[in-house]
């Protein structure tokens, strides 16, 4: 067995000790901290949150088995969470196996056991909890079992005992304990608060009369000043629609160097937090208001950091007007990727693969620096590759594209999409002649067409499971479930069977550039446009720490030295 414990102690102990030198310049002070980082939470069931907003809120009060975590200088650092220790294990079939030492205790005084993690995971994996975070547990061995029967004993995650977590990996992953671990929707959950919410339905459990349906109830976490929970937080108090505000946890498994009282705001836009901060009621934004945002941009500011979230036209590689993978390379060749972005918006940066700028992988760094650009968006080459698009639409049988019909391009309205969807529409046809129909659809009536097969072209906000190239290019294998381009190469699907089970960092590397080169040859999907965010912290504080997939965490925030 080859034991991890990662440096994770030292890691803490530097991590507090610099905290508590920066901190000097206010002396004993204690810091409350405001912050505004969206709405009303939505939803604070960690298996169905999915707004950033959310996630963050559940980053304090909910700890995973590591937790991500900022220093005085700014740089961050995953470290031990509810895992008081990690080792792992190479199996002689390939499998990975991680044992984890549990530590901690909930906010009600039980101590956080192995079987809680179990609870919570195998209730992530069930498909019949359509959680939209499950895929983070694709990892796991089994996951592919419990998604095809149900029976989620299948997953392979067990308590050894009442402290010890034992998880089992199909494979290697770089970034399990990283990425997973870390994810808020990985979180613990007590099955016995869970099975004690069962609401009764909202009419009656407020004895009054109700048009809506009588199955429908509160969900479990909707008396938010009684949720227990293990983070480093706890519910302090709650008013809905205005804020809720969080102090330390008396049970939190050691000392923050963090804020001792952390009020989250509720605003529902840029423009109405801004005024909040100005007037001194808040100390960070998650997001600059747009005018602010335009002025960064303008500047090509440092203070803008690239978002995670690409912006992609999906092929239904099953349609037969779109299987001749000829067809689908034409209809990306001639996309105008530059005014795509530009009707997308002032965050819009027109993308140059599938994978954006800001994504790591090892040793080498931003992983789209090191594979250069993958899409060719130079205005100057736009009729050659106008030329170079015909020709592949006759090499298919296609000198007249008006024989491929009329397809229908589905986006959900809202940020530019309409007018990225004219864009495009108005491009294949004057390009190539292609006749393409835009459709505003509902979030679920484009989830329903995604998921049934039941559209040609779909605009599709792809938002990574975590901060590694693999995690980009793995839902496209033709084994997967979540592959809702129905896109199938088997060339594609061994190179992430060799991504999975490589040992060396740099192969890896190298197929994963060469799987996204092949991805987007064979145009399963056309990247449009990556985006680019903002936030605000007071010149005064340092610490603060933002996960790559959006979701921030105050648990390290502090004073400047003076």
């Amino acid at each position: 067995m080859r034991n991890w414990k990662r440096g994770l102690a030292l890691l803490l102990t530097a991590a507090a000790g610099a905290a508590l030198l920066s901190g000097c310049g206010r002396g004993e002070e204690a810091l409350s901290l405001s912050v505004w980082t969206g709405g009303a939470p939505e939803e604070l069931d960690p298996i169905y949150a999915a707004d950033p907003s959310d996630q963050t809120i559940l980053a304090h009060l909910y700890e995973g088995l590591m937790r991500r975590t900022g220093g005085a200088s700014g740089e961050a650092a995953v470290v031990n969470g509810a895992a008081e220790s990690v080792s792992q294990e190479e199996n002689a079939d390939g499998t990975i196996t991680y044992t984890f030492e549990i530590q901690g205790e909930w906010s009600d005084g039980r101590p956080v056991m192995a079987a809680d993690f179990v609870f919570a995971w195998q209730r992530l994996a069930d498909p019949a909890n359509d959680a939209p975070e499950a895929s983070l547990l694709s990892v796991v061995a089994g996951y592919d079992a419990v998604r095809e029967t149900g029976d989620v004993t299948a997953l392979q995650v067990t308590a050894q005992d009442e402290d010890t977590l034992v998880v089992v990996l199909s494979g290697t992953c770089e970034w399990f304990l990283s990425e997973v671990c870390t994810a808020p929707a990985a979180a613990p959950l007590r099955q016995d608060v869970l099975a004690a919410a069962q609401p009764a339905p909202k009419a009656e459990a407020a004895g009054e009369e109700s048009d809506e349906s009588p199955a429908e109830t509160e969900p479990w976490w909707s008396d938010v000043e009684e949720l227990v929970t293990n983070g480093p937080y706890q519910v302090e108090g709650y008013t809905a629609g205005e804020s809720l505000t969080l102090t330390v946890s008396d049970s939190y498994h050691e000392d923050l160097t963090g804020p001792e009282t952390l009020t989250f705001r509720f605003a529902d836009t840029a423009e109405e937090a801004q005024a909040l901060y100005e007037s001194g009621e808040v100390d960070f934004l998650a997001r600059v208001p747009e005018e602010r945002l335009a002025a960064l941009a303008a500047e090509e500011s440092p203070d803008l950091t690239p978002e995670t979230a690409v912006r992609t036209v999906v092929f239904n590689c099953g349609l037969d007007t779109l299987m001749d993978e000829r067809v689908r390379q034409a209809m990306s060749l001639v996309i105008d990727r530059g005014a795509a972005a530009e009707a997308a918006g002032i965050a819009a940066r027109p993308a140059e693969g599938l994978i954006p700028p800001g994504i790591g992988a090892g040793e080498t760094g931003d992983f789209r620096t090191a594979g250069g650009p993958l899409l060719d968006n130079d205005p100057d080459h736009r009729e050659d590759l106008r030329q170079e698009a015909l020709r592949l639409l006759r090499e298919a049988g296609y000198a007249d594209a008006g024989d491929l019909g009329e397809l229908e391009y589905l986006y959900v309205d809202g940020d530019g999409a309409a007018a990225v969807a004219r864009t495009l529409a108005e491009t294949w046809q004057s390009a190539l002649g292609i006749a393409v129909t835009p459709r505003a659809v509902t979030e679920e009536e484009l989830a329903a067409a995604l998921r049934e097969g039941t559209f040609a072209l779909a605009s599709v906000e792809f938002r990574p499971l975590g901060n590694d190239p693999e995690c980009y290019l793995m839902c496209w294998d033709s084994r997967r479930e979540e592959n809702i381009a129905r896109y199938a190469n088997s060339a594609y699907d061994t190179l992430l069977s060799v991504i999975a089970a490589a040992g060396d960092e740099t192969a890896r590397l190298g197929c994963l550039h060469d799987a996204e080169a092949l991805l987007l040859e064979d145009a399963a999907v056309a990247p449009l446009y990556t985006t680019v965010t903002a936030w605000t912290l007071r010149e005064d504080l340092t610490g603060l720490c933002r996960d790559s997939r959006g979701w921030f965490s105050f648990t390290s925030v502090i004073y400047r030295e003076a």
